[in-house]
């Protein structure tokens, strides 16, 4: 594991064979909400030996329709980030959408995630990557693994050699996506951790309705593949009842799920180191 992750998870007992989660909502949608997923997984992690960041978007800015929630406003959500994280003595991750949003939420979290459409845009990484914080670019479902390189160098170029990237499925005609394992071992070769986006990949964008729908059948299918393949870490967007989230709830892991699915991965991991 490199030094910068040590540092990230030096408040955590865990097994260093481990992968590490990246696990919660999709969006801050109360602060009691996400303080009692924090609780939740960060209690499984610690029983199970897994290094545990928690995720949860302080803002949605990439919605199909205009009438979908994006956020509570973003300093009341940040705040509730940071919040979160003291509590629960947890690293935080978090979306940015812009240059100027960088210096912002680097003041509330400890990694800065690019989404994935955003993934090209050389003033957002290089603003992520001069905060000094850990950059985690998502993969473009339109850029292939070996292209990723150039997101990379981005970051490496700006000073800041903290960065991971993260699959997370491939544009498949206008309303899915497919996941080519291929990219996990060809962004592996730019020597930086890679996630699999288990949640996400699962997606099915531009509905006629307005609201992305979701394979999360699959979950575990993609997620036992991935770390078979050689992940470093897994993205799982979960919540206590995904029917009701207010954001990607199609694709959403349900919270009580997650501890079963975590004891079958740790299974697999341990076959292939």
């Amino acid at each position: 594991m490199e030094k910068y992750l040590k540092d990230l998870f030096a408040n955590q007992t865990y097994d260093e064979n481990n992968f590490f989660l990246m696990a919660g909502p999709c969006v801050v949608e109360s602060e009691e909400m996400i303080m009692s997923i924090a609780e939740k997984v960060s209690g499984i992690c610690k029983n199970l030996g897994i290094p545990y960041i928690f995720k949860a978007s302080y803002r949605k800015a990439n919605r199909t329709s205009g009438t979908s929630f994006t956020g509570l406003g973003d300093d009341v959500a940040m705040k509730m980030l940071q919040n979160t994280g003291k509590k629960f003595s947890l690293p935080i991750v978090t979306d940015i959408h812009s240059p100027e949003e960088a210096a912002k939420a680097a003041e509330f979290v400890d990694v800065l995630q690019i989404p994935a459409f955003l993934c090209r845009q050389t003033d957002l990484l290089v603003a992520a990557a001069a905060t000094g914080k850990i950059v985690n670019i998502k993969k473009g479902q339109f850029v292939s693994g070996e292209a990723m390189k150039f997101a990379v160098d981005k970051i490496r170029k700006a000073g800041n050699d903290k960065v991971m990237l993260t699959e997370r499925g491939t544009t498949f005609g206008y309303q899915d996506l497919v996941v080519d394992y291929r990219n996990i071992p060809a962004m592996k070769a730019h020597d930086v951790p890679v996630v699999m986006d288990v949640t996400h990949a699962l997606q099915q964008p531009n509905q006629t309705s307005g609201v992305t729908g979701g394979n999360p059948q699959l979950i575990g299918t993609i997620a036992k593949a991935a770390i078979a393949t050689g992940v470093d870490g897994l993205f799982i967007e979960t919540h206590p009842n995904p029917s009701k989230a207010l954001s990607d709830g199609a694709n959403m892991l349900q919270l009580d799920l997650l501890e079963e699915l975590l004891e079958q991965l740790i299974k697999i991991r341990k076959a292939v180191i």
